[in-house]
């Protein structure tokens, strides 16, 4: 392994999407990283990114196969997250993967085992648990400012939808985008759901809902300590990419609100006006992209554990499943029925 301390960890990226550039930038900049292959079907796409940082292009073997490469960090779509997570596990590479862990729970427990057997870090990007305001706010809660958690109110919209080709294969909204939101619920309440009840609709455009799809959802939890959890979102938000919750306690309440371009506020005799916030997950969350690679190296050369793991990746899977199933089916179901 390349891991050992004073030694330069060699790194290879799956996915040189939006979200693959995001990472290598921010791999790059960590101290005795490498990065040294970039690998993505769009072999164009992988020299651009691999001459941005002096890597190599490869194709999954190659890069899989280099006893040198100590750690993959995986951004490329959904349906081969589970082939690279256990790939790497078989190599002894230690994995950084994007959320969801897999479309189906049989694969993404499989991945879960493999990372365990083969002792190696595993961490999934869900992101927002690094976002400086959340964990600010967990912080708190944490250190009892506000009594009992008692109920949690995530609101959750992106300025407009992805492609309808996208939708067709992205696993559902529940998998897709909510499972952000199922994640931060977990982690908030520090809980577990009893009960769960998702109710949808396609209010944005038909086209998502020709593709079997839904843009709009509602979901109630209620946690296994009798705490209450309400996730709206929605595919499109005219002003921009709407991240906040509020948590109220039996001691009072916490809000963690939006990010904006600039926090200046004008005062004028027709109006009082801000920025609107960001734009998208990009802009919303660089700063959580760069503290959560940064906390995966930090966790792969010096054995500590990760925040967010592929436990936390299938529990909110689970919870996607759960609300799914609960869309489709018009009621509410209990999270012990099995998945």
């Amino acid at each position: 392994m390349t891991d050992v301390a004073g030694k330069t960890i060699d790194v290879a990226v799956f996915g040189a999407g939006r979200i693959g550039k995001i990472h290598a930038s921010n791999l790059a900049r960590q101290p005795g990283v490498r990065l040294n292959y970039v690998v993505d079907v769009n072999r164009d796409a992988a020299a651009a990114l691999a001459a941005q940082y002096g890597a190599q292009v490869a194709d999954v073997d190659g890069a899989m196969g280099d006893a040198s490469v100590g750690a993959t960090v995986i951004c490329s779509s959904t349906d081969t997250h589970a082939d690279l997570i256990l790939q790497s596990a078989a190599q002894k590479k230690h994995v950084f993967c994007e959320k969801p862990v897999d479309l189906t729970l049989e694969r993404a427990r499989a991945c879960a085992d493999a990372g365990a057997k083969a002792g190696v870090v595993c961490m999934i990007g869900f992101q927002r648990r690094f976002d400086p305001t959340f964990a600010a706010l967990k912080a708190r809660i944490d250190a009892g400012e506000i009594g009992t958690p008692e109920m949690l109110v995530v609101t959750s919209r992106d300025p407009g939808a992805p492609p309808v080709e996208y939708i067709k294969h992205s696993g559902g909204i529940f998998k897709d985008m909510l499972i952000h939101d199922f994640d931060i619920f977990r982690w908030i309440l520090d809980d577990e759901a009893d009960t769960l009840h998702a109710t949808g609709s396609c209010l944005t455009d038909p086209a998502i809902a020709d593709a079997g799809d839904i843009a709009c959802t509602a979901v109630t939890i209620r946690t296994k300590r009798g705490r209450l959890c309400q996730i709206n979102t929605s595919r499109r938000a005219a002003y921009g990419y709407d991240q906040r919750f509020e948590l109220l306690g039996s001691a009072g309440m916490l809000q963690a609100g939006n990010v904006r371009p600039t926090e200046v506020t004008a005062y004028t005799n027709t109006a009082v006006s801000s920025d609107k916030p960001e734009h998208f997950f990009l802009e919303r969350y660089r700063a959580a992209y760069a503290l959560e690679i940064a906390h995966f190296f930090e966790a792969v050369t010096q054995g500590k554990p990760v925040r967010t793991t592929v436990a936390d990746g299938l529990k909110a899977l689970e919870l996607a499943e759960a609300a799914t199933r609960s869309w489709r089916e018009g009621r509410a179901v209990k999270l012990n029925e099995a998945l």
